[in-house]
């Protein structure tokens, strides 16, 4: 009934059902609680234009009912016991996690399962809850920090389906058919399709034993079908302004960066990290504080399995927005052109290496790094085992990433606000 396939690594588990689902697990014996996802492999990037949204809806029906519980009692099921219950969309994983104590794990467990394989996807619901994600909709329209960010993405990748809108369009969303509904679900939610992740309070061999007895393994396996991706690449150098009556000016600008399982990763985050990523950064230093041009001023990044993006944030006076931009350009080409100097250097290791410290003392960041190891084919490494990578990024990693990346020219701009183009 079970199969176990490929080799423990120290601190992780990994076990194969016969039906095709994937759990692996970290045990945590100093905390008291559990979480526990599912990833299921499709989202946003697998759509059709005309079905855009429709992962999105998806995993909002799930929650409007079940063979066996409404949606007040799928709310009050983990809620009742003081878990929680969540899921979301990205642009390549639909997720649902819960969180709870490790004696309520078996109800957990039970929930998820109930919830993703048994919805009932009604016609009634679908009406309903395309009035929810249109209201999510307009409160992202409404929120020019967001909006700008889903404009400057469908720029930047055109017509791929890495430009979509994860939540649709007013016009998909209106338009999305049950059929289409029921279709993904059918094709995409199977055991094999899925990876099951839990970190906390529970050991391997005592997870399986829950999972089997909630179910999991007994589900039907059967051909899982995964849509392809078309290659992507960015647009280089593009900028647009979009009129909106706000009170400031908000701009995105970025474009191509590496994918998730690319060595370089560390030194790449570290280099973001030294341009936009706190207080210290060159960006908060340079733009906010000695030039007063912005409030809000950050970079970001993002790997996906097969590439990623980047950019930088930021929200000023529309009279600063070409200021605001020339100091920008002007710390990138200086990243690019020069790389760091050893201070940084030393101070951005000693960041990275606290940052992700911290990050992995609580459950939810242990349950995304395991769950990543099957999602992206990424290895699985202890704290122990990355830390001394990130001690070994040399000055030459850094100034390597930062000349193929931080160009100015090689990036999109998007600006959002008052006036015409400029």
């Amino acid at each position: 009934m079970v199969k176990t396939t490929g080799a423990d690594v120290e601190g992780l588990r990994r076990t194969t059902f016969a039906n095709g689902l994937t759990v692996v697990s970290e045990y945590m014996p100093h905390v008291r609680s559990v979480a526990l996802g599912a990833w299921v492999r499709a989202a946003s990037v697998h759509e059709v234009r005309e079905h855009m949204g429709v992962s999105h809806m998806l995993e909002h029906l799930v929650f409007k009912g079940t063979q066996k519980r409404g949606p007040r009692d799928l709310a009050l099921a983990l809620e009742s016991l003081g878990g929680s219950l969540d899921a979301w969309t990205s642009r390549e994983h639909t997720a649902f996690q819960a969180r709870v104590l490790d004696e309520h794990l078996p109800q957990a467990a039970d929930v998820l399962l109930d919830l993703m394989f048994s919805p009932l996807l009604r016609a009634a619901d679908l009406d309903l809850e395309r009035k929810v994600v249109l209201e999510e909709i307009s409160m992202v329209e409404d929120a020019p920090d967001d909006i700008v960010f889903e404009l400057h993405n469908e720029l930047l990748w055109g017509a791929h389906p890495l430009g979509y809108s994860i939540l649709g369009t007013r016009e998909s969303v209106g338009a999305l058919p049950l059929d289409a509904v029921r279709a993904l679900h059918a094709r995409a939610y199977r055991p094999g399709n899925v990876v099951l992740s839990a970190a906390g309070h529970v050991e391997h061999d005592a997870l399986i034993d829950v999972l089997e007895a909630a179910g999991w393994a007994a589900l039907p396996g059967g051909e899982v079908v995964r849509p392809s991706v078309a290659p992507a690449s960015t647009r280089r150098g593009l900028v647009q302004h979009v009129e909106r009556d706000v009170a400031q000016s908000h701009v995105v600008l970025g474009g191509l960066c590496i994918p998730y399982t690319d060595p370089r990763r560390y030194a790449f985050s570290l280099v973001a990290s030294m341009l936009g990523g706190g207080m210290s950064s060159r960006l908060f230093q340079r733009v906010r504080e000695e030039r007063g041009l912005a409030y809000s001023i950050y970079s970001f990044h993002q790997h996906y399995a097969a590439t990623g993006m980047h950019g930088v944030y930021l929200a000023t006076s529309p009279e600063q927005v070409q200021e605001a931009l020339g100091a920008v350009h002007a710390e990138l080409e200086d990243m690019a052109t020069h790389g760091l100097p050893d201070e940084e250097l030393t101070i951005g290791r000693s960041q990275l290496k606290g940052q992700l410290t911290l990050s992995l003392e609580g459950a939810g960041s242990r349950l995304y790094r395991a769950a990543a190891t099957e999602l992206y084919g990424d290895p699985f490494r202890s704290l122990d085992d990355v830390l001394p990578l990130i001690d070994a990024i040399t000055a030459e990693d850094a100034a390597a990433v930062a000349a193929e990346f931080l160009a100015p020219a090689s990036l999109t701009t998007l600006t959002l606000g008052p006036g015409p183009a400029r």
